[in-house]
């Protein structure tokens, strides 16, 4: 009998919690070309609760970026992210977090899709909270590294008056964490994505797209699934002379 009540315990610790919630996410995607080789990539995100009403997190990240062989660049990149809790309906305070990393980027086509794979490493930093993570303090501390690899293809629909592209997007990410404080959840999260992409102009698009985003949580039983609805513009400004990138 104790060893059946022992195992029924084991059991309940471990079955899988998973709590829902809904997102609203707006961004903002801006490329400077500065050549057919190099160009800065800067995105601004801000990430929303539905009900109840709150901020989730706020998200600025830039990188350069340079096309090291054909299909091919690699990067080197910031990111400020400004985290809330993850519970909208608690009071809490806003953590910044500083998240340096490098990716590569590969494209490829195939009849008139485009894959785009992306490896990224990131380093992540936090700033120093007191114990009770009431109050900010000065420093930051190193929380892990974190592995993804996202693969997004791209299909043409149709076009607009002739000259307005209309656009498929489907990706799925996944996210994999690695460092001393990671004990259960190796395993972070899964990002699968799907949005319809419309172009304004030549420079300037629109898209409004669907995420789900499950994530494992560091207790290794509990996980946040999140559904979200994204909207993103993406302006591309050409400052390259006699570039023959668009």
């Amino acid at each position: 009998m104790l060893v059946l009540a022992s195992l029924q315990q084991g059991v309940a610790q471990t079955t899988k919690q998973i709590t829902n919630q809904n997102l609203l996410c707006a961004g903002y995607f801006n490329t400077l070309q500065f050549s057919d080789k190099t160009f800065l990539t800067t995105e601004i995100q801000e990430r929303i609760f539905i009900e109840p009403f709150a901020q989730h997190q706020f998200v600025a990240r830039s990188h350069f970026h340079y096309v090291i062989a054909d299909g091919w660049d690699g990067a080197l990149g910031m990111t400020l992210f400004l985290q809330n809790p993850n519970d909208p309906t608690v009071d809490g305070i806003t953590i910044p977090e500083l998240r340096p990393h490098i990716e590569f980027n590969q494209k490829q086509k195939l009849a008139c899709v485009t894959f785009d794979h992306r490896y990224t490493i990131e380093t992540r930093f936090y700033q120093n909270t007191n114990t009770e993570q009431t109050q900010l303090e000065d420093g930051y501390y190193f929380g892990n590294f974190r592995f993804r690899y996202r693969i997004q293809a791209t299909i043409p629909l149709f076009k607009i008056k002739d000259k307005h592209s209309v656009k498929l997007k489907l990706s799925d990410e996944i996210y994999i964490n690695a460092g001393s404080s990671i004990v259960l959840n190796t395993f972070d999260q899964n990002r699968v994505y799907g949005g319809v992409n419309i172009e304004l102009s030549k420079s300037l698009s629109a898209e409004i797209g669907y995420l789900n985003w499950f994530q494992k949580r560091p207790s290794g039983a509990d996980y946040y699934n999140r559904n979200i609805i994204r909207f993103t513009l993406y302006h591309k400004i050409n400052l390259a002379k006699n570039s023959n990138v668009n």
